[in-house]
Formats: C-alpha cells, sequence, structure tokens
C-alpha cells in the first residue's frame, strides 16, 4: 500500500534546521520495533502526550487502542513510524498502521531507525558519552548492532547482525543500549550494558536526517528463505 506523496509536507534534508519529530506540525510517533509499543504526539519540539506499555508479542492488539488514547485520538499532520530493526511482526505492524493512517488522514508518513532512537535517547540521558552501541535483540541467536557518535547523534558505520562473541568485541570499550545487551552479559559481566526499549516520545531528540527515512522495513539480516535458482 503505498503513501500519498506529500506536497508542501515533503521530508526535510539532511541540513534542515528542523526534523519531522520538531516541527511546528504535531506529529504522531508510532513505535512497535520491539518488545514495547508506544505512540507519542509531539508538537513545537515537545512531548504533547506518550503512552508506552511492554507487550512482548502484543503489538497488533494494542496499538489503535493506546493511539486512541491520546488527545483527539491521536489525529496529527504527519507520522513517523519505526522502520526497524527489530521483531519482523512489529516493525510491519507500525508500518501498516502508520501507512493506513496516512491513506485516511492524508498526511505524509516518514520513517526513523530503532538504532537512531535508542542511541538519542541514550547521549541525551548521559551529556558526556561521545560514542555508543546500540544492541537490540536479533535473530537466530544473534543480535542487530551498530554504533554512533554524539554531537548530533549519527552512525558511526553499518547495521551489522553479528553472534554475541562478535559483539562483544566489537564494542571496542563503548558502553552499549538496547534490548539485545542481556546476550552480552552472560559473555563479559564487566562491560559497560544498559538494558532498554526505544520510546516513541523520545523521537523529539532525532536529529533530522534519522527522523525523514522512508517508510519500509530495515532489516537487521539476509532473509532465510531463498528462491530456489537465485544466485547467493
Amino acid at each position: 500500500m503505498a503513501t500519498p506523496p506529500p506536497s508542501s509536507t515533503a521530508a526535510p534534508g539532511p541540513n534542515s534546521s528542523g526534523s519531522i519529530a520538531s516541527a511546528d506540525r504535531r506529529t504522531l510517533v508510532i513505535e512497535t520495533a520491539t518488545a514495547a509499543c508506544s505512540v507519542a504526539l509531539i508538537e513545537g519540539g515537545e512531548r504533547v502526550a506518550a503512552l508506552h506499555e511492554v507487550v512482548g508479542r502484543g503489538h497488533a492488539e494494542r496499538l489503535v487502542p493506546m493511539i486512541a488514547e491520546l488527545p483527539g485520538q491521536g489525529r496529527a499532520e504527519r507520522l513517523l513510524v519505526d522502520c526497524g530493526p527489530g521483531s519482523f511482526t512489529g516493525v510491519r505492524v507500525g508500518l501498516a498502521a502508520a501507512r493506513a493512517l496516512g491513506i485516511g488522514w492524508g498526511v505524509p508518513v516518514f520513517g526513523y531507525s530503532s538504532t537512531a532512537l535508542v542511541a538519542a535517547a541514550a547521549f541525551a540521558a548521559d551529556p558526556a558519552l561521545r560514542a555508543l552501541a546500540v544492541v537490540l535483540e536479533g535473530g537466530h541467536g544473534e543480535v542487530f548492532m551498530q554504533g554512533f557518535t554524539a554531537s548530533p547523534p549519527a552512525p558511526e558505520g553499518p547495521l551489522r547482525s553479528l553472534v554475541p562473541d562478535l559483539a562483544c568485541a566489537a564494542l571496542a570499550g563503548r558502553a552499549a543500549f538496547g534490548s539485545g545487551v542481556r546476550h552480552l552479559a552472560a559473555l563479559d559481566p564487566a562491560l559497560r550494558l544498559h538494558a532498554t526499549l526505544p520510546d516513541a516520545a523520545d523521537a523529539v531528540l532525532l536529529p533530522p536526517d534519522a527522523a525523514a527515512l522512508p517508510p519500509r522495513p530495515i532489516y537487521g539480516r539476509a532473509p532465510d528463505a531463498k528462491i530456489p535458482g537465485a544466485r547467493a
């Protein structure tokens, strides 16, 4: 299902002075990429209202009722949705809801990544941090990992799917934040690990380019199923 092309509400470029989340127009943020399900209304760089729950696999059941609990039933002039990486089902639930609301309300839909959101929140909570790694639950015994630097928060390298021992080595002394750090704690309890989940209310912290992605899934690893006869 396609999102109507925005006109005067087109996504800002990386050098824009304001992000989607901090624009004057009200933005509904949808976060369903991990075990958490959260929604927020942001306007003028401020959080108008927000709800956050840890639901595990219950995103499809909770998301729409949570949006309805927001002021004005969540009605906004823009939508911002987590595109992943994370739970395949959770990401798809959030994207489907955002696209449907975008069509129904006639407003543009933009995306952001779960790793960027976790990084932005961590840097805001500890201004002394200059670099960190986001480590999220992956699949098949692996974790999704991406490094970030501060001022403003920006990816230090590509998103990778790694087995825990390789992720530990890739930390290179950096603190790690996210839902997947428990896998690293079992290998080295001396690491600086902070278990946390993305929260839609933190979208106000995203820099402009991080809040203007196309609303399509970000997969942390290649699909397991392959088309017969296709080249690897």
